[in-house]
């Protein structure tokens, strides 16, 4: 019996955030290149975008690409643009017959532009999912998402388009690349690591952490319905007590 069984219908986050991490030490545990490692980890995000879609969990965001991963060896970093854009252009039909719609995250100036075109072609391609909406964050970083934000409120500011005495939490979210999305309600990551390396700050304020030892090549279906179920034994109380919930 597969867990989705399980799970209680009524109680399912509605946004989760995923830190996709362990590629190169799958690999390395095998005798394999990182690159296998990367291409492995490709499947896994189908398995895994077909689960959230069978749970009816409405908002899954993929951490990619972070902008510190530009600075690793420009070997890996072209192999993993390249893997980009032939996952993105190979899945891209699937996606839409699915009914799930890309949605993108991240500073897309420094991304080549093979890979944003591919992109962007998904994006217009998937537009009309309703399914589940499905965001990947490439070359993304917290930090870099909150000084963007911050240089556009101050530039309103300027222009008088906002006043200063009038920012406030709700303002700053406006101004960020997540806007258009709710805040996550579960953040897993993978892979063993215990931080959340720069992913959704400002977000992830109240939602419920998950870490798992599972490398993300061998996270699948049944180990995203593990991390939901331990998230619905959970009591979220948003700084009340237990009483007013």
């Amino acid at each position: 019996m597969s867990l989705i069984d399980k799970l209680d219908h009524n109680r399912l986050p509605c946004h989760i955030a995923v830190i996709m991490d362990g590629n190169g030490r799958w690999a390395k545990a095998r005798g394999l290149s990182r690159g296998e490692g990367h291409r492995e980890g490709v499947g896994a995000i189908r398995k895994v975008v077909e689960a959230a879609s069978k749970a009816s969990v409405q908002y899954l965001t993929l951490y990619a690409f972070s902008t510190e991963n530009w600075s690793r060896p420009s070997e890996e970093v072209d192999g993993l643009m390249d893997l980009m854009v032939y996952a993105i252009t190979r899945e891209t039909a699937d996606l839409k017959k699915n009914g799930v719609r890309i949605a993108y995250i991240g500073d897309m100036e420094r991304l080549p532009e093979n890979v944003c075109a591919a992109l962007q072609e998904c994006i217009r391609e998937t537009a009309g999912g309703e399914r589940l909406t499905l965001v990947l964050a490439l070359s993304y970083s917290s930090k870099w998402e909150i000084a963007e934000a911050t240089r556009k409120i101050t530039s309103d500011v300027t222009k008088g388009i906002i006043q200063e005495k009038d920012i406030n939490e709700d303002t700053i979210s406006r101004y960020l690349t997540t806007r258009d999305l709710p805040d996550p309600d579960l953040l897993i990551r993978t892979g063993g690591e215990q931080r959340i390396s720069n992913f959704l700050l400002w977000q992830c304020a109240y939602a419920e952490f998950y870490f798992t030892d599972t490398f993300w090549p061998d996270f699948g279906e049944e180990e995203l319905y593990e991390a939901i179920l331990n998230y619905q034994g959970r009591e979220r109380r948003f700084g009340k007590i237990s009483e007013q919930i």
